[in-house]
């Protein structure tokens, strides 16, 4: 069970390092972010942001919530090619300011940390149909990565899966 429990932690880790690179890869190639949904990144990357701010907010151990850094940084990068092939730069700083702001935010007071960290499935949610609902409305895929979508499923059966071992 021990066993199993650290490859199902240590392969979503790996999968993590590099989950997003396919999406970047295709972006770049096309030089075009269509199909890919500039307000579904927003979502992921408040949503991980929340689960980072509540897992250091706890002090839970860094190995439970190691991958999360990865995830940001991968979005922001992926994220600020969207907006750039958007031609959409300048909403750069206000998300920024959103984001630094709310980080703080989220720890003013313990039940506003704990109520984000209870919307983040809410939030995940919403983030994949934002994807959706920007396919359907192109009628193209574009630059959206089967594979990233791929080991997306992958981290998430993964993590569930160890989840249930604890």
């Amino acid at each position: 069970m021990e066993a199993l429990l650290a490859l199902a932690n240590w392969s979503t880790l790996l999968v993590c390092m590099v989950i997003k690179l396919p999406q970047v890869v295709a972006v770049l190639a096309a030089r075009s972010a269509r199909g890919v949904s500039p307000e579904s990144l927003l979502l992921e990357l408040s949503g991980f942001l929340v689960f980072l701010r509540y897992q250091s907010y706890y002090s839970y151990p860094l190995e439970t919530y190691l991958e999360y850094p990865i995830l940001i940084a991968q979005d922001v990068i992926l994220l600020l090619f969207v907006l750039h092939y958007s031609c959409n730069m300048k909403q750069t700083l206000p998300y920024i300011v959103r984001f630094v702001g709310g980080w703080y935010f989220l720890t003013l007071q313990k039940w506003i940390i704990d109520l984000a960290m209870n919307l983040c499935t809410l939030i995940s949610a919403a983030s994949k149909f934002a994807q959706l609902r920007c396919l359907w409305q192109t009628r193209d895929s574009g630059q959206v990565s089967a594979l990233t979508w791929s080991m997306s499923a992958y981290t998430c059966a993964s993590k569930q899966h160890a989840l249930g071992f604890v």
